[in-house]
């Protein structure tokens, strides 16, 4: 097969799969061992924003990114996972990667490694290391991928800001079964004398990180202490920097409440960036470009759409934990003008009644579906068996199409219905839907 084909990267990321060590072990170890022989390109990058966190991670990356490019900056977007295919996690010079450069990338890595056990996540980091260290940018923003002290992006020793996005339970079976424990490995990612953002936080975590920032005399900038966000009349809203300084912007594009922390939080560390900041008139163009697909995204056209009734509306989300289940809850408070229905598959390893939980009460109806090709998925029966422990009416279908289906209603119903549960099963929705 050609090496310019589309499925080219997707056997060799399926070969890099089969080097994963036997043992689950975070360790920075391996990816060092690669790192030196690709002659350290993590160390030749261009200025680094570092943003690890439970939820809301992505959302700020998205908020900076747009803002940054608004201005005029090249930025150069790392993130994870993918949704619909791997090339989405490595953007350069505000571009997804193309195909050609991402297979020699992984090649140049594969053959690096020579063949030695490594994670997927650890030699992929790699290729996009080396991405960066060889296109000029202004800056890089860089979402870890599992907690932060041991993840494979905290091998860049002076970021120029760290953020911390709200922590939350999740990833318990490698982080710790404690808010304490996750935020201390979140914490990871705090480096000497370099600023850090923690956006809002419960006071159990936010210690945590204020401990360990000033253990390393990193400077914190602490959401409710340091900066405040509130929305303002119409579609404005408004962020108070250190010092007292109010910046009037448009509300996000993004929907949900929880965007105005998230938003806020962009905005402040984005000012910590020095002659990078970009000015007001960037941020506002930042917060109406910003696009970050499956979070809280309307979709309204694509195969899906057209099953449904003219009434109804499709919502795609990809919050998988319980904070992700009250953030949705918070969203369908302010969504009684039409009758909720929902869709929901989630992966075995997540906490199913931590997430429906606090949304049951707001839900007319469910569909529970297994998530299509993914060997962890939890089984669909599971999924329903939850739902019906908290008295929602539940039916089972065999794939996200039957689902659909099954709620659409060409009669004139006006509900809304809302996919969610897992970014695995975003990735399948928006690839169905086209």
């Amino acid at each position: 097969m050609p090496t310019n084909s589309p499925a080219g990267s997707d056997i060799v990321l399926e070969r890099l799969m089969q080097l994963h060590p036997k043992l689950i072990d975070l360790s920075l170890d391996r990816l060092h061992r690669l790192l030196e022989r690709l002659d350290r390109p993590h160390l030749r990058l261009p200025p680094v924003v570092h943003v690890a966190g439970t939820n809301g991670k992505g959302s700020v990356i998205a908020y900076m990114r747009a803002a940054l490019m608004a201005a005029g900056h090249t930025v150069h977007v790392y993130t994870s996972p993918h949704l619909v295919r791997f090339h989405e996690r490595i953007e350069i010079a505000g571009q997804v990667i193309e195909e050609d450069r991402l297979m020699a990338l992984l090649e140049e890595c594969e053959a690096a490694n020579r063949n030695e056990p490594i994670t997927f996540f650890e030699i992929t980091t790699a290729a996009a290391y080396l991405a960066f260290a060889r296109e000029p940018a202004d800056i890089v923003l860089l979402e870890t991928g599992l907690g932060g002290r041991l993840d494979a992006t905290n091998v860049v020793d002076k970021p120029l800001v760290s953020v911390i996005t709200p922590v939350s339970l999740d990833h318990q079976q490698f982080l710790g079964t404690t808010l304490a424990a996750i935020a201390g490995e979140k914490a990871g990612i705090i480096k000497s004398g370099v600023p850090v953002v923690i956006a809002p936080q419960d006071d159990e975590a936010k210690d945590v990180l204020q401990d360990r920032a000033d253990a390393l005399g990193a400077p914190t900038i602490v959401a409710g202490r340091d900066f405040t966000f509130q929305a303002g009349a119409g579609d404005r809203f408004e962020v108070i920097s250190p010092g007292g300084r109010r910046t009037v912007l448009p509300r996000p594009a993004l929907a949900g409440r929880h965007q105005l922390a998230n938003a806020a939080t962009a905005v402040v560390a984005l000012g910590l960036t020095g002659h990078l900041a970009p000015d007001k008139r960037a941020l506002a163009a930042g917060m109406l470009q910003v696009r970050w697909p499956a979070r809280l995204q309307r979709l309204e056209s694509g195969h899906l759409v057209e099953q449904l009734g003219d009434g109804q509306e499709l919502w795609l989300d990809g919050g998988h934990n319980p904070a992700a289940g009250s953030t949705l809850a918070d969203m369908a408070r302010t969504w009684r003008d039409r009758p909720l229905d929902v869709i929901i598959g989630m992966m075995n390893t997540k906490d199913p009644a931590g997430f429906i939980r606090p949304l049951a009460p707001y839900i007319r109806r469910a569909v529970a579906v297994s998530i299509p090709g993914e060997k962890n998925t939890l089984d669909a029966e599971a999924t329903r068996a939850v739902l019906a422990e908290e008295g929602v009416a539940v039916t089972v279908a065999a794939d996200i199409r039957r689902a659909i289906r099954d709620l659409a209603d060409p009669q004139g119903d006006r509900s809304r219905i809302l996919i969610c549960g897992s970014l695995y099963l975003a990735g399948r929705v928006l690839s169905a839907n086209g």
